[in-house]
């Protein structure tokens, strides 16, 4: 017997495409590379023997969830050949305001900035199952199906992901949402003035700085390691970018408080910074200023 969900089939693509995107994204850390798999799992959605698939949603989950895994392989020698660190594109929102129980449906569990780097040292196995079941709450029966793995196999590459993000030595998320955001600000503040020593007292002994400038904007190539050299940088950053022109402004960066600067007159994002907090110091700095990742960030518009 065909399912109730059958007569809106021809539909269920469009109907399930932000949900879709979403896990795409969350696989591929890049919004550019989930569209393209978004346009292909469309063309097989044109072609599929529709009257045969009972579950649209899962259907269509596994036809996106192999995709990217086939994409995971090519896109890995790609950041490897990538000049400087590779970190993902961000999502950004202006609002900070929490997820209703149908935008979790659609959107999972927020996926900090920090974890989508920590993802890169995965198998494209560990983090199709890690995803799935742990931001999106897939069960290992369906997950093992898209994988071509049993459920079994599934569930102990999901234990396994989540071991080797534990492991990856960088601690990422999970803090107070308001102890974040207070350490975020009081790193404004601080830098804003070119402050080193209130800048020192905001960052971890052992944080780490991570950029990203695709070899576009100027960026460092490697990471910064230890307060006293990060606190010296960003205050060198701002004594040479910052203009009378330039502000910054908080906004939430994959789920976490955050910041961008922005040039006052057009409002076009130059850069945007996520952070991990414990303790209520600063452990690790994201900051994104390659232009071609932030081509989906919208204007600053200014009262």
């Amino acid at each position: 017997m065909i399912d109730d969900q059958l007569p809106a089939a021809p539909d269920a693509f469009e109907a399930n495409r932000r949900y879709l995107g979403s896990v795409a994204y969350r696989l591929l850390g890049s919004f550019t590379d989930a569209e393209d798999v978004l346009q292909d799992a469309w063309l097989r959605w044109q072609a599929a023997d529709r009257a045969t698939v009972t579950d649209p949603r899962a259907y269509l989950t596994t036809v996106v969830t192999r995709l990217c895994y086939d994409q995971l392989g090519s896109a890995r020698a790609r950041r490897e050949a990538y000049y400087g660190e590779w970190l993902p594109e961000p999502a950004v929102s202006y609002t900070d305001a929490p997820h209703s129980p149908a935008d979790l449906a659609e959107l999972g569990e927020s996926v900090s900035l920090a974890l989508l780097a920590v993802l890169e040292q995965l198998t494209p196995a560990e983090r199709a199952a890690f995803v799935l079941h742990d931001v999106f709450a897939v069960g290992f029966e369906e997950i093992g199906s898209s994988l071509h793995r049993s459920p079994d196999a599934a569930r102990q590459l999901a234990s396994r992901a989540r071991r080797r993000v534990r492991d990856g030595g960088r601690r990422t998320g999970g803090t107070d949402p308001a102890e974040h955001r207070q350490a975020v600000e009081a790193f404004a503040a601080a830098s804003t003035r070119g402050d080193i020593l209130a800048l020192m007292e905001i960052l971890d002994p052992d944080v780490v700085w991570h950029s990203d400038g695709g070899g576009i904007v100027r960026a460092g190539v490697r990471p910064i390691h230890g307060a006293d050299r990060v606190a010296r940088m960003v205050a060198g950053l701002v004594a040479k970018w910052f203009t009378p022109d330039t502000a910054t402004r908080p906004a939430t960066v994959n789920g976490e408080p955050g910041l961008l600067w922005y040039d006052l007159a057009t409002g076009t994002v130059g850069g945007v910074l996520a952070f991990t907090v414990a303790d209520g110091r600063i452990t690790e700095a994201y900051i994104v200023v390659n232009p071609e990742k932030l081509g989906r960030v919208s204007p600053v518009t200014t009262p």
